[in-house]
């Protein structure tokens, strides 16, 4: 636990210094209300938008019937419904956690992306803590892992017995991991990192609320971890200034989740 609290004492005393040092002005700041209410909307367009079904009810809606049908004969009318279906899901998320952001920083904000968490550069100088969260993380997903719950949400595309996991289960591993590189470097990047300068260290406590809440609709558990790993998570990204460690420590811990799943139902 040492190597934790060196790691959240030191960053916060940093974060703290330089906010002090260099105030945030009293006007009005665009940067943070840019990025808190893009987080709203996000929030809302990934419920609704990601949804195939109100996707599909919207078209319907607008009376665009011959665009509904195209939607639906991509989502529906060939082996990988399943895939398509997972991969809409996705894109709204790459949308709204990647490619709009990316758009604010390059040419609402005029900044680079190294400065959102985009940079590898002591990206993991902080390694060991890789290590030890999958150490406690892995026997508590083996545990976990029994319980019909998550057997229920694990992993998303649940292929069916007798079904081969190749390709579509490992192309959706690719999407799955796509969708990780946005969602840190919106939460840790963009919210973390952009944020600092108005709250400083706490920019991390502010992130972690819409963070837990994406988590709503999992098994509990997973959804309360999310509040820790949120804090974690963005102290290492705020101590780096990278969100390249925080990657490979959600994706890793996803792709265990998914892997003991399915050693539970029998594909292994």
């Amino acid at each position: 636990m040492t190597i934790f609290r060196k790691i959240f004492t030191e960053t916060h005393h940093r974060e703290q210094k330089q906010l002090a040092e260099n105030p945030p002005h009293t006007g009005f700041d665009r940067k943070t209300a840019v990025i808190l209410v893009w987080t709203a909307l996000g929030l809302a367009i990934t419920k609704y938008y990601g949804d195939t079904t109100f996707v599909s009810g919207v078209l319907k809606d607008w009376h665009l019937d011959s665009l509904d049908n195209s939607f639906r004969s991509w989502l529906d009318s060939n082996a990988h419904a399943k895939l398509h279906h997972l991969e809409w899901w996705v894109g709204s998320l790459i949308f709204v956690y990647f490619i709009v952001p990316v758009i604010f920083i390059r040419f609402v904000f005029r900044e680079k992306l190294s400065d959102y968490g985009l940079k590898r550069r002591g990206a993991f100088h902080s390694w060991p803590i890789y290590v030890l969260m999958l150490a406690i993380m892995l026997p508590l997903i083996y545990y976990f892992s029994s319980t019909a719950s998550f057997q229920r949400r694990y992993p998303f595309y649940d292929p069916v017995h007798g079904e081969s996991l190749w390709p579509d289960f490992w192309i959706w591993e690719l999407f799955y991991f796509s969708q990780f590189i946005a969602l840190e470097f919106y939460f840790r990047g963009v919210m973390t990192l952009g944020l600092k300068h108005r709250f400083g260290y706490y920019s991390i406590f502010v992130m972690t609320i819409p963070y837990c809440m994406i988590h709503f609709g999992k098994p509990m558990p997973e959804t309360i971890g999310a509040i820790f790993a949120g804090i974690i998570l963005g102290t290492l990204s705020m101590k780096s200034r990278s969100v390249w460690l925080g990657v490979a420590i959600h994706y890793s811990i996803a792709l265990s989740m998914d892997m003991f799943s399915l050693w539970r139902k029998g594909f292994f």
